[in-house]
């Protein structure tokens, strides 16, 4: 579980084929602290298990889901990826709660400086859209973010410059894709409300 706070961007070294999935490998710095191989970070939104360390190294193993419902298959050498690490007890909630399971990976339809801030609007695929409330959460590339408009196929989002300053927004264009996570409680409550699940 996470907050969609981001703790810090980093730099990818490699994403390296393996079978049908993938090796990806960062070089991190704010979340070494008291993490070891095992733990669970979230890059890009995305949990992922912590399959080695060596020095400032992370490396994580990609599942071929992993890299058909994200965008970490399209990360480079260089590449920013936004991390944190999971939520401890003690920890404040600050964002909302963040499981790390993207949805999908859209595209950026519009990301322009309005003043000192930035509006982003972000390709909503329709088969999620009732997910999206107005002034509702929703993680993208795991930033806890709130929607400024639902549209017919788009959210838009309004970025302070402290939010483009410290994640790996302010590297990104349009046509770039991002991952989104829905806030489970909407999923949760479709769930439960399904008819056909009903005795």
């Amino acid at each position: 579980m996470f907050t969609g706070l981001v703790e810090e961007t980093a730099p990818i070294v490699a994403v390296e084929p393996i079978g049908g999935g993938a090796r990806l490998t960062l070089e991190a710095s704010a979340v070494l602290d008291g993490t070891r191989a095992g733990d669970s970070i979230a890059v890009n939104g995305c949990c992922l298990t912590i399959t080695s360390m060596e020095g400032k190294r992370l490396s994580f193993d990609l599942l071929a889901e992993t890299l058909d419902k994200t965008n970490l298959g399209d990360q480079k050498p260089g590449s920013l990826v936004n991390l944190e690490r999971a939520l401890s007890a003690h920890d404040r909630l600050g964002g909302h709660f963040v499981q790390g399971h993207v949805d999908t990976a859209s595209r950026i339809l519009a990301l322009e400086p309005r003043g000192q801030d930035h509006r982003l609007e972000v390709e909503l695929p329709r088969r999620f859209a009732r997910y999206v409330a107005y002034k509702g959460s929703i993680a993208i590339n795991g930033i806890s973010l709130t929607a400024a408009e639902v549209k017919e196929a788009s959210v838009v989002i309004w970025l302070i410059p402290h939010t483009m300053e410290v994640t790996n927004l302010h590297r990104l264009k349009a046509g770039d894709r991002v991952n989104l996570e829905f806030d489970m409680l909407a999923k949760y409550l479709e769930r439960l409300t399904d008819p056909s699940l009903k005795d």
